[in-house]
């Protein structure tokens, strides 16, 4: 009898909605399909976690994504096979870009004709081969038996070190089929590497005669706050990617922040007599692709073995969470190191200057990003922002972010994927309204998912840059093509009525001066809110940028 109270019966869908709850996941986002139903269902009928509806599959993800990196804890996106889970392919990889742990839960058609070619509706004989290229790892449940291992598998993977996005397939009779289950579901394991003793003794015996230490942080090293400000209070200089920030304050003197590749910065590297980077990739755009010189001896810890000394060569590389890494590195340290007392105050001023020299090229617009950086950081806002000419100048660097959670935008350079990540982070946060930075561009891409935004009361805030034009191209072009502009001309809705037309209030800013009054006002308003900034107005930035230089990879913005 009482094995009987610890157990309950129902269908595998009643399972996986009631498995997720108890792992503590209280919302997920997705697209409602006849071969994902018997799951929704479930959601629905047992009340115990929100389900989002949002307007498209890879819409869906990116707010999964983004909810997964404010909140540290799994992204659920729901899909349907084939098409539908080809659809969030694209923002998928995005994820699988940031690290982010999503779990992708999508469809198979009936067991019986999966992998057959037999021409199902909505079958993809090679699906699992598609959700391989933009997944950490794949799964599928094959009956109910099997059901419990597998989503404690699947689960764990997305939360294990390095984190990414995992992908579910689950036919949809087995959604069907009975199952019984236990009522108490334990939480999935997280498991992350350690590096040897001998590696970090060989670290701190490097550490302790440098003069001029920096440590490099990057997205893997989130978790590495305590450590990384230790680090810096005993004598590190500290420079981030821009998927690192705020890991160690941004306001902390010897924090050049994500100024990693200025003049400034490179000039700082070459009087640096030792480096650390920890949970970053060294992305090229980061490394002007891999040529700017960094200090010696180099040091790297990653949790993804693979990934040690993929672009740069190492002295000595530890395999392990970066976290647990640098706690023990700093157990064999002293309390204070014999570094030179002017590093500090030679990052502040690297930083300074490159602050100055980006003021002077945005022109009218630093303005708005004084606004911004004055308001986002106060109050531990979000701060999201889509691939548009606005964050590759102030957004991505000059303004602050508050903490290494809050800082939220596309990686992997994919333009039209902030308008639906504005809503994950606005709805994961459970604090201040969420900060969305976007262009005309990549607001065409996701304009559907701003219904979602109206429908969830998702409390954001769009910053909508409006140039009505793929801005960067057309600079790209007058650069490098004798401004010959084809095809970067964009023809845009009226915004203002595009809004009314879905209920979503909408503020137009012609001028700078106008741009703080009228943010505080739509940050003050409940739900989410629009604000266009008209750039045809206000005109250019004080310095075209440009993009990448000539024969690097760029993108529309």
């Amino acid at each position: 009898m009482k094995q009987e109270t610890r157990m309950q019966t129902g269908t595998v869908g009643d399972f996986i909605a009631h498995y997720l709850a108890e792992i503590g996941v209280r919302t997920t986002f997705g697209v409602i399909s006849i071969h994902n139903m018997p799951i929704l269902d479930a959601i629905a009928r047992q009340g115990r976690i929100r389900f989002v509806p949002a307007r498209g599959e890879a819409g869906a993800m990116n707010m999964a994504d983004a909810y997964a990196r404010v909140t540290g804890e799994p992204g659920v996106c729901f899909t349907s096979t084939g098409t539908a889970a080809g659809n969030a392919a694209g923002a998928q990889a995005e994820a699988l870009t940031a690290g982010s742990p999503v779990l992708h839960i999508t469809s198979q058609v009936d067991l019986a004709f999966a992998d057959r070619d037999r021409a199902a509706i909505h079958d993809v004989p090679r699906q699992p081969e598609m959700l391989r290229g933009v997944s950490k790892a794949v799964f599928r449940i094959w009956d109910a038996n099997n059901a419990l291992g597998v989503m404690a598998a699947a689960c764990s993977a997305a939360l294990s070190a390095p984190t990414g996005p995992v992908s579910l397939e689950i036919p949809v009779d087995v959604q069907r089929s009975d199952a019984r289950f236990p009522n108490r579901i334990h939480p999935p394991v997280r498991v992350a590497p350690s590096a040897p003793d001998a590696v970090i003794d060989e670290i701190a015996a490097l550490v302790t005669s440098a003069r001029r230490p920096l440590l490099w942080l990057g997205g893997g090293a989130r978790g590495a706050s305590v450590e990384a400000t230790e680090l810096m209070r005993r004598g590190f200089g500290i420079v981030t990617s821009t998927n690192g920030r705020a890991i160690v304050s941004e306001d902390s003197p010897a924090s050049l922040g994500a100024f990693n590749m200025t003049p400034e910065a490179v000039a700082l590297y070459e009087r640096s007599d030792l480096m650390i980077v920890a949970g970053s990739r060294l992305r090229g755009n980061e490394t002007r692709n891999n040529r700017m010189k960094l200090p010696a001896p180099l040091i790297q810890i990653d949790a993804d073995a693979a990934q040690g000394g993929r672009n740069y060569p190492i002295d000595i590389f530890a395999h392990g969470d970066a976290a647990d890494t640098l706690r023990r590195l700093i157990d064999r340290l002293p309390e204070k190191l014999a570094t030179d007392p002017n590093l500090a105050f030679d990052i502040a001023t690297a930083r300074a200057q490159a602050e100055g020299r980006m003021r002077d090229a945005m022109g009218p617009y630093r303005v708005v990003a004084d606004a911004l950086s004055a308001r986002v950081a106060a109050s531990a806002h979000p701060w999201v922002r889509d691939v548009t000419i606005s964050n590759s100048t102030f957004g991505n660097r000059y303004v602050p972010i508050a903490g290494p959670r809050l800082g939220v935008h596309a990686l992997g350079g994919g333009i039209g994927q902030g308008v639906a990540m504005g809503i994950g982070a606005a709805l994961g946060s459970l604090g201040p309204k969420a900060v969305t930075l976007l262009g005309d561009g990549g607001t065409m891409l996701g304009l559907a998912e701003m219904i979602t935004a109206v429908d969830t009361g998702a409390p954001l805030v769009y910053v909508l840059m409006n140039d009505q034009a793929y801005g960067v191209i057309e600079n790209i072009q007058d650069a490098q093509y004798g401004s010959r502009r084809h095809y970067s001309k964009v023809a845009v809705p009226d915004f203002a009525t595009f809004c009314a037309s879905i209920g979503m209030p909408h503020r137009r800013i012609a001028s700078v001066e106008a741009f703080a009054e009228t943010f505080d006002a739509a940050m003050a308003a409940d739900g989410p809110q629009v604000l266009e900034v008209d750039m045809c107005a206000i005109g250019p930035f004080g310095e075209a940028f440009s993009g990448p230089p000539a024969g690097a990879a760029g993108n529309r913005e």
